[in-house]
């Protein structure tokens, strides 16, 4: 019973309804909007204020000007934005998708306000991959469901799986992938950033023109009539093509924009610049986001697993066997999946829960069936005759395990406890996939932008070690006070 309280305990405080977000002006309402935030031109964090900037946030922007919108941004990998979209975390999709049948399958799209045509990317010294039938057989780096995937696969080529374009360019400029197709504006934008010369444009992909829009919920007409109306409006006034010559000197917003100039969303920046630039807020994302989620999900997953190494304990069956079960699901499960079942999943059955609650809860119960087994064992290893002892002066079972038993294990269980905490924090980089942003989150949104992975990966490395060293420090004090009592 007390491991079905506790989680139900957490379950409803994080569970309860999140309250509604306030429009600045109640007769403007709130849409809340999903995008990357790594894919410049068209959505990154502007390397100066770290403010959310690009083509598709200017235009989304201004269509909310003309529908009446109050805009709310939410950031997350590609991937995980249709999920999105399908749990009703967002309401639109404001990241270059293109509109292809299998998307129209299942969501319902905006009037166009891009277009634009793929190219394919080789490395500097290829020179036999220069079209589509020539990618087959050969490995090309794409994100999962992005629309270039499909041409590549449709050519023949071997996907190899990414979060985002830039980590496609680097893959391609080491020699460990042979292609990428892709857009052209956003391979035209990281060749102007990155300056490298490693990577170019062999060839187009194919002739078909690509058309980009913004993906709504098939019940959200509305809505999409809304953008449509916007849109209409922002091309017959101007604003669309006003915007599209900012960012690419030519109106990409109709079909032959003409040629494509991109100054680049980073260019000018050295790799000091860009580090020191990005070293707040990943600072603010450990504060904001690693550092809490380790404490609540750890304190909640002691209690959890307080609870349900008691039931293993127990002698009811009642208590015993969901206990077991539980620790087996956990421990044979990745975290990844759970966290997606309760972000994703836990919609379809009615209970919605915020980005930071859901991360908890899954982070909770993850730690709770490994830490189960860590206090099951250490009371186990407080000799048996400290519990007869305790029964012999008159105190019942809970009494003897309250006050002489578990004061014993605690002690036994503070090293391996330790080392589930220190795992805890860096399990919270998982996160990012449930649209919390962390310390982690926030040095893959700058290297998408300034293409510095390794002096931003090893600043977060050093970030983590940091936090991590610290809890180190403070389980040395705990054994060496805890320690006193020892016998």
């Amino acid at each position: 019973m007390l491991l079905l309280l506790s989680i139900g305990v957490f379950v409803v405080a994080t569970s309860a309804p999140a309250p509604a977000v306030a429009a600045s002006d109640p007769a403007r309402p709130v849409v809340r909007v999903g995008t990357e935030g790594t894919y410049p031109p068209f959505t990154y964090a502007d390397p100066r204020t770290g403010a959310l900037t690009g083509f598709d946030i200017e235009v989304v922007r201004a269509v909310a000007e003309k529908a009446g919108w109050d805009l709310r941004f939410t950031k997350g990998s590609f991937d995980s934005l249709f999920p999105a979209l399908d749990a009703k975390r967002i309401d639109v999709i404001a990241n270059q998708v293109t509109i292809n049948p299998d998307r129209q399958a299942h969501y319902i799209f905006s009037r166009p306000y891009t277009y634009s045509h793929g190219v394919i990317v080789t490395a500097s010294d290829t020179d036999d991959i220069t079209t589509l039938a020539d990618l087959k057989g050969r490995t090309a780096a794409e994100t999962p469901t992005s629309n270039w995937t499909q041409v590549a696969r449709d050519a023949g080529a071997k996907i190899q799986y990414v979060d985002q374009f830039s980590q496609a360019a680097a893959l391609l400029a080491q020699g460990r992938v042979d292609a990428v197709v892709n857009d052209n504006i956003a391979v035209l934008d990281y060749l102007a950033t990155s300056g490298s010369h490693k990577v170019k444009i062999a060839g187009n992909a194919g002739n078909e023109i690509g058309r980009q829009a913004f993906v709504f919920r098939p019940t959200d007409r509305d809505l999409r009539d809304q953008a449509d109306r916007a849109l209409a409006a922002l091309a017959a006034d101007g604003t669309l093509a006003k915007i599209s010559k900012k960012y690419f000197g030519a109106d990409v917003s109709v079909r032959n924009a003409g040629a494509v100039k991109v100054a680049g969303s980073n260019a000018g920046r050295s790799t000091g610049q860009v580090v020191q630039d990005t070293a707040w807020p990943m600072l603010r994302g450990a504060l904001k986001g690693t550092i809490p989620l380790t404490a609540v999900s750890f304190v909640c997953g002691l209690v959890i697993a307080l609870a349900v190494a008691l039931a293993r304990l127990s002698s009811y069956r009642l208590l015993k066997v969901p206990a077991r079960v539980y620790i087996s699901i956990i421990r044979g499960t990745p975290l990844l999946v759970q966290l997606f079942i309760v972000f994703y999943g836990l919609p379809e059955i009615g209970i919605e829960l915020p980005s930071f609650p859901a991360a908890c809860l899954a982070l909770s119960l993850n730690v709770g069936g490994y830490a189960a087994e860590v206090i099951r064992a250490s009371i186990f290893s407080v000799p048996r005759g400290q519990f007869e002892a305790a029964t012999t002066i008159g105190m019942d079972y809970w009494q003897g395990m309250r006050r002489i038993v578990l004061p014993q294990a605690a002690r036994i269980a503070v090293p391996p406890l330790s080392n589930t905490l220190l795992s805890l924090v860096k399990d919270t980089s998982l996160a990012s996939v449930v649209l919390v942003v962390e310390l982690l989150r926030e040095a893959q949104v700058s290297a998408a932008v300034s293409s510095r992975f390794m002096a931003l990966y090893c600043l977060a490395a050093v970030y983590y070690w940091v936090i991590c060293y610290l809890v180190s420090l403070g389980q040395h004090a705990l054994e060496k006070r805890l320690g006193r009592y020892a016998t």
